[in-house]
């Protein structure tokens, strides 16, 4: 029979499993997506996050409308949830001393000035952090780098699309070379700048030290280039415009149906049976000019035309829902807000609504280490005399500081 503090045990409600970051400290001085967005994945997976902005505020704060009822822009929420926030003049001596001694008990450092910032302010990583705070990883993210021919260059997502390639094939004929419709060279900088936190944090774990983590635009832009740049290294010929379709499989693009477009990914020739099965095209599998991948690529307008005809008339509801568990993959080309209304969206809860709070949930999930939602987006300097008298200042110092001009007043951020 079970002791009674066996039994109680036994019956004892789980406790919530810990973040897998949990204890993690990181200061994030970062502003506008790629930083703000790492960092925020880094609070959802249990991180402590402060938020340190200039008294201008990150100007993200201001890209509205639309703005919450704090009259911050949509898109600050977006990527600032679960942290707490200070403010904080760096360019200050008051501020340098404030930020160090954050950083007594800090784990990362985030940070996406234009390099050189940090070493005039005296606070370069190699020169003036390292030995002081040995344990400290420190990520800088930039445009190009520090050295090297656009070595300190600013660099933005669509500057980064235009010279890297990314435009050259995104678009048709019509439009010519096209924006990508998301900023996806800082939103994947972002996640590069988390895995490469992640990695340093492993490496300190078995060493003992931080380390620098440098995270370009130019070098994520690049990255994306797949596999266009490898057919180009392969063949010397300079990819082009196919609009939806893919350079290497066919039929792999979007095509029109009666009341909307689908987007048809076929990517071996046993989907391709089983979709000219169900679509009406069976003859095509006995056509030498579509019997393998390779023969589609080469007639891939005859291929189109075909599927063309056969969709023309069908419901694509009834489509994606039949084709898809044929196991052909295919997918209704939704708007925003029909990609947000889908039942498996919420059953991913891959839409947050808390509060007045409305965001995308966090894409990674660990079994044993469970994703959080944090605290709100905050207002500017929202924390600044929470965390200060954390890090041990009293109040008569935080007085004083805020008098220097080191601590900027709380305010509502600039009217869009």
């Amino acid at each position: 029979m079970m002791s009674g503090s066996s039994e109680h045990a036994a019956h004892a409600p789980p406790a919530r499993a810990a973040g897998a970051l949990d204890g993690i400290r990181v200061i994030d001085l970062s502003r506008v997506l790629a930083g703000p967005l790492c960092t925020q994945m880094l609070s959802d997976q249990g991180a402590s996050v402060i938020k340190v902005e200039p008294p201008g505020g990150d100007e993200t704060r201001a890209l509205g409308p639309p703005v919450n009822a704090d009259g911050d822009a949509a898109y600050f929420t977006a990527v600032n949830r679960g942290k707490r926030a200070i403010g904080l003049d760096l360019s200050l001596p008051g501020g340098r001393e404030v930020l160090l001694r954050l950083l007594e008990q800090a784990d990362v450092l985030v940070e996406n000035f234009i390099p050189g910032t940090m070493a005039k302010w005296g606070l370069d990583y190699e020169a003036d952090l390292k030995a002081r705070f040995p344990q400290l990883i420190y990520c800088a993210i930039s445009g190009f780098g520090e050295d090297g021919p656009l070595g300190g260059l600013p660099g933005y997502d669509a500057i980064l699309q235009a010279m890297c390639g990314l435009m050259s094939v995104n678009g048709d004929a019509a439009s010519g070379p096209t924006r990508i419709g998301i900023p996806i060279v800082d939103h994947l900088t972002g996640y590069t700048a988390q895995s490469g936190i992640l990695l340093a944090l492993y490496h300190r774990a078995r060493t003992g030290q931080g380390q620098r983590v440098d995270v370009t635009l130019f070098d994520t832009a690049l990255s994306l280039l797949v596999p266009h740049a490898a057919n180009w290294m392969h063949t010397q010929r300079t990819p082009g415009l196919m609009g939806s379709a893919h350079p290497n499989i066919a039929p792999y693009d979007r095509f029109a149906c009666r009341d909307g477009d689908i987007f048809l990914g076929v990517v071996n020739d046993r989907q391709f049976r089983k979709f000219c099965d169900y679509i009406g095209l069976a003859p095509l599998l006995e056509d030498g000019r579509f019997t393998s991948n390779r023969q589609r690529l080469q007639h891939r307008d005859a291929l189109r035309e075909a599927i063309e005809g056969a969709l023309r008339d069908r419901a694509r509801e009834a489509v994606c829902h039949d084709l898809m568990r044929l196991g052909v993959p295919v997918g209704p080309v939704n708007s925003v807000p029909e990609a947000f209304e889908q039942a498996h969206t919420a059953h991913r809860g891959m839409r947050i609504d808390r509060d007045g709070y409305h965001g995308i949930g966090p894409a990674t999930r660990l079994a044993e280490a469970p994703t959080r939602v944090g605290r709100l987006p905050p207002a500017f300097a929202q924390h600044t005399d929470e965390v200060l008298r954390e890090a041990g200042l009293d109040d008569t110092r935080i007085a004083s500081l805020r008098e220097q001009g080191v601590l900027p007043p709380r305010r509502p951020p600039p009217k869009p």
